[in-house]
């Protein structure tokens, strides 16, 4: 194969999208609200890319992305990533985050803490907001301090991190609530 593949298939959160290397997985995306917007996404981040069958390597990563949204719990160790352009710290966050056990969750705090850098918190969120090799890093696994799980990668299309959390059966803390954001900065109230 020369240059980059790409495919469309479908999972149960609606058609995602592969792009490959002869080396590897380069990308995963989430399905958009329309496979036009995914195919869109997909001509923006990998102009090269061109449509076909599956590589063996991104057909492995296929199954087992179709299983982890259906429920199962895929072994995406034989998958080979293509991380060429990818900085070295963000692989060391990925490497760390493939060892989150399904069902659970870390911080970044907690991630940076562990691989030997306590005061990067922001930088490993850096790095997840990053992560090309959505559910075969998962990325949705890797919350803020208080566990929220609202926010979206780039490849993450309309699928929330507390979605993909909630198919693996973990359940971290939900999205904060009016009253809780306000609340930080209210003045506090004179006695009576």
């Amino acid at each position: 194969m020369v240059g980059r593949g790409y495919a469309i298939f479908d999972t149960t959160i609606g058609r995602c999208a592969i792009i490959w290397s002869s080396t590897g997985v380069v990308a995963v995306q989430l399905p958009e609200a329309r496979e036009i917007d995914t195919r869109r996404r997909i001509f923006q981040v990998h102009p090269e890319a061109r449509e076909q069958r599956p590589s063996a390597n991104a057909e492995l990563a296929i199954e087992g992305m179709v299983g982890l949204l259906q429920g199962n719990d895929p072994d995406f160790s034989e998958v080979s990533l293509d991380a060429g352009g990818v900085p070295d710290f963000n692989r060391r966050v990925y490497e760390f985050a493939c060892t989150i056990p399904r069902g659970e969750t870390r911080t970044y705090h907690e991630i940076a803490k562990a691989l030997g850098v306590s005061g990067a918190a922001h930088s490993v969120a850096q790095a997840i907001a990053k992560n090309p090799y959505m559910l075969i890093v998962p990325c949705h696994r890797v919350l803020e301090a208080g566990n929220y799980t609202d926010r979206l990668s780039p490849y993450g299309g309309v699928i929330s991190k507390r979605r993909l959390l909630s198919l693996e059966g973990a359940h971290p803390v939900a999205s904060k609530t009016l009253f809780e954001v306000l609340l930080p900065v209210a003045p506090p109230r004179a006695p009576s």
